[in-house]
């Protein structure tokens, strides 16, 4: 199988080297595709070194900060038009362990879409505050109530997909962003009866960087749950 890990990036320069390197050295040895916004950084510089140095690793540099939802959707789209079997999301801040990404895509073998869960196994989130944990859990629940989709971690952005999963999506018509865009691509495959599993991971708060959450994408992700209920009901999917 062959697989390709998308991270999308911005101002991570204290991580994205040690995170390609720890990929890369995995039993699957996948690709890895770096989808920086222009780094103030230089995140895209480090990447572009080691580019040069191993043609498993991949740059796509945009001209600015254009959000995580299209940074994915280039992504994706990138790795479509090549011939990977598996694409895997996940972030760059080492909160998702790379070490998880070989069982991730090893569960693609019965599952179609395999999702990193922070829930399915109780709460495994280490370094949180309380009120962000809270927040997180509760969103949560709040999306697969009136998404319909039975999945305990619907925010969470470590995934691993067949190809086929994401080839049966409209990739141009997703235009959310963060924790939304999540929310939305997971509704989209799960009305579309992929069958989705949840693998439980243990999420650590970054290592080093800022964190990039803020208010709008949690309303984003607040107001995309009922466009989505609608859809839903109406059967417009």
């Amino acid at each position: 199988m062959k697989v390709v890990v998308v991270v999308p990036t911005y101002n991570e320069a204290e991580n994205i080297g040690k995170l390609i390197k720890e990929l890369r050295s995995l039993p699957i040895s996948p690709d890895v595709l770096v989808v920086d916004d222009n780094s103030p950084d230089g995140t895209w510089r480090i990447v572009e070194r080691m580019a040069e140095k191993d043609p498993a690793v991949h740059l796509l540099r945009r001209p600015g900060k254009l959000g995580l939802g299209s940074a994915y959707v280039e992504g994706f789209k990138w790795a479509l038009s090549r011939d990977y079997d598996a694409i895997v999301q996940m972030d760059a801040d080492f909160s998702h362990n790379p070490q998880d990404v070989q069982r991730l895509v090893e569960a693609l073998k019965d599952c179609d879409v395999v999702i990193g869960s922070r829930y399915s196994n109780g709460v495994s989130v280490i370094n949180w505050p309380i009120g962000r944990l809270l927040l997180s859990y509760f969103a949560n629940k709040y999306a697969r109530l009136l998404t319909g989709v039975k999945i305990n971690d619907l925010t969470g952005g470590f995934k691993a997909f067949k190809r086929e999963a994401l080839e049966a999506l409209d990739l141009d018509s997703i235009k959310s962003d963060g924790y939304a865009f999540q929310i939305e691509v997971n509704f989209y495959l799960w009305m579309k009866r992929f069958k989705m599993c949840e693998l439980p991971i243990i999420f650590v708060e970054r290592r080093a960087g800022q964190s990039k959450l803020n208010r709008s994408i949690i309303w984003e992700a607040f107001w995309l749950v009922w466009r989505l209920f609608f859809k839903r009901l109406l059967g417009r999917v």
